[in-house]
This record gives structure tokens, C-alpha cells and sequence, in this order.
């Protein structure tokens, strides 16, 4: 079964229009309206998201203690 998704923003209070659908007349279809959730300010979840990296000495060895065989 084909699957198509349509994005609207209902204009006046319990209307909503759909036009231009990919179906032809006498096509039975089911709609299924699922509201979006409001999006959340992702900055305050994650707030270096965009901030540049730097890294002091990148090939120096990690955790180089936890490596039994090293010692």
C-alpha cells in the first residue's frame, strides 16, 4: 500500500482542505490526522549543538592505564 504525507495548518476552526490529492474519483482512501507536537527549543537540551570543537593534544593515548598489557 502506498503511502503519501501532507503537512497543513488547519485555517478555520475544525476545516480543513485537502486539493490536487493523487486519486481518482470514487477512490475510497482512508485519512488518518495525527496533530503535531509543538517543537521544543533543542538549545536548551543541547547547548554546544553548533559551537566549534577543539581538541588540546588529539594523538595523545587515552585511558592509557585501564590497558592491562601495558603494564
Amino acid at each position: 500500500m502506498q503511502t503519501y504525507s501532507y503537512e497543513h495548518t488547519v485555517e478555520k476552526k475544525g476545516v480543513l482542505i485537502l486539493e490536487n490529492l493523487p486519486f481518482d474519483a470514487g477512490d475510497k482512501i482512508e485519512v488518518i490526522l495525527i496533530p503535531r507536537l509543538k517543537s521544543k527549543d533543542n538549545s536548551k537540551r543541547y547547548p554546544f549543538w553548533g559551537k566549534p570543537i577543539t581538541y588540546l593534544n588529539p594523538t595523545d593515548p587515552v585511558a592509557e592505564s585501564d590497558w592491562e598489557v601495558l603494564t
